[in-house]
């Protein structure tokens, strides 16, 4: 399956990696990008067998094209999910057939206020949105747009037509990377909402399937960055005084800055395919802990991989790769913005916590349930340990947002705790 996919959308990729260095130049949005990809089928890919892990490596290579579209992809890809779950029956199925018929759904969640809790955005008991949010991350491309939004003390997933009266998407993003993105501002004065979704009835996995997609993003921006830098060298016709080669491509110093840049790329989409097939092994929900660790030690092995690649590159180049025009910087600020959404910090923090205390990650929405946890499994040791007491599940609240507000953001994590439990 992966081999045919990879076979399918080759010619596509090579058309958007062709138009990427003019959008970057220019600022210019893919408005014909995300519509090739949909037109093929892209968007509803998992409806029709292909799993995570092949969809995922699907998605490094669309990161590598351009590293954007991915990003842009990131909420579709999530409601995608919600949508391949059990219930509800009728919703489900109808939102199935609008995405295989080529729609795209966009996101707006996230709000400037500091407070997650104190989201200002609201469903009308007239069925009218109305609020205003930030980093509506693919929103500006697609056919329709999920809201948070408040309705009474419920939050809600109200799903609004993008092209409807009192919509407007602004494209006032202002990052140093992932310039074309279209994160910006939404604005909804009375719109009717389409459908509602409780918030808290999303899928068990979905918050590790949003870091996932950052990861692979993250990961097309490895394999992209020794790709020009491959041909950087190979290009390259003056030598150092100091080196070991007449050309660049000779020298042995500048060939192992190469390999190194790599190897670096390889062990970064090796973690993100790992960790998308844990996802795939969830069976149940004792199962949705361990695989979302997984993600979590991805991110923390990823962000380190990617940002030491795009930065260690210009080690094998003279002064003119720092030229404009060889967009070569695009690489590393890239990294850096999608290494800034859900800081790994807090990742690390949770990744201890399980393997030493057995404490399993709050996901944001989890239900309050009875079921049992899974616990990490004991590894092998030069001596025998007491097992470690299980603590009780830290309360939602308690967690530090995955996502500072001054930085970009996609999902608001604890607005989900607090919808969860309201």
């Amino acid at each position: 399956m992966a081999t045919e996919l990879t076979e399918r959308f080759a010619p596509i990729f090579d058309r958007i990696r062709a138009n990427a260095g003019a959008h970057e130049r220019d600022r210019s949005l893919p408005y014909d990008e995300v519509r090739w990809l949909a037109e093929a089928g892209f968007g509803a890919l998992r409806f029709d067998g292909v799993s995570l892990g092949e969809f995922f490596e699907l998605l490094v290579q669309l990161a590598a094209a351009d590293s954007n579209l991915p990003q842009i992809w990131r909420n579709h890809i999530a409601f995608v999910e919600d949508r391949r779950q059990p219930e509800p029956v009728e919703q489900n199925a109808r939102w199935r057939k609008v995405i295989a018929d080529g729609a795209v759904v966009g996101g707006a969640w996230s709000e400037r206020a500091g407070d997650f809790g104190a989201l200002t955005t609201v469903l009308g008991e007239d069925g009218l949105v109305t609020g205003v949010k930030y980093y509506s991350t693919g929103s500006i491309f697609a056919d329709w747009i999920t809201v948070l939004a408040k309705r009474g003390d419920e939050f809600v997933l109200a799903v609004v037509d993008a092209k409807a009266d009192g919509v407007e998407v602004v494209d006032d993003w202002g990052g140093v990377g992932q310039r074309t993105t279209g994160s910006g501002t939404a604005r909804f004065t009375g719109v009717a909402a389409d459908d509602v979704f409780p918030f808290a009835d999303r899928a068990p996995y979905q918050e590790a399937v949003y870091q996932l997609v950052h990861l692979a993003t993250l990961a097309g921006i490895g394999r992209a960055a020794h790709r020009d830098l491959v041909d950087a060298v190979r290009n390259r016709s003056r030598a150092y005084r100091h080196g070991v080669g007449d050309v660049a491509r000779e020298d042995a110093q500048v060939l192992a800055v190469v390999g190194r840049v790599a190897g670096l790329a390889y062990a970064a989409e090796a973690a993100v395919l790992g960790a998308a097939r844990a996802l795939d092994g969830i069976t149940d929900a004792a199962s949705v802990h361990p695989a979302t660790i997984m993600v979590y030690e991805a991110q923390v092995a990823v962000t380190e991989l990617v940002l030491q690649a795009t930065t260690l590159l210009y080690d094998a180049l003279s002064s003119s790769a720092l030229d404009a025009g060889t967009q070569l910087d695009r690489h590393w600020r890239n990294a850096r913005t999608i290494t800034s959404h859900n800081p790994r910090i807090y990742k690390e923090r949770l990744v201890g916590d399980w393997h030493v205390n057995a404490v399993p990650p709050s996901l944001g929405f989890d239900k309050p349930q009875d079921e049992p946890q899974a616990k990490p499994q004991a590894k092998p040791q030069d001596e025998p340990q007491a097992k470690p007491q299980a603590k009780p599940q830290a309360k939602p609240q308690d967690e530090p947002q995955d996502e500072p507000q001054d930085e970009p953001q996609d999902e608001p994590q604890e607005a989900a705790a607090r919808a969860a439990t309201s």
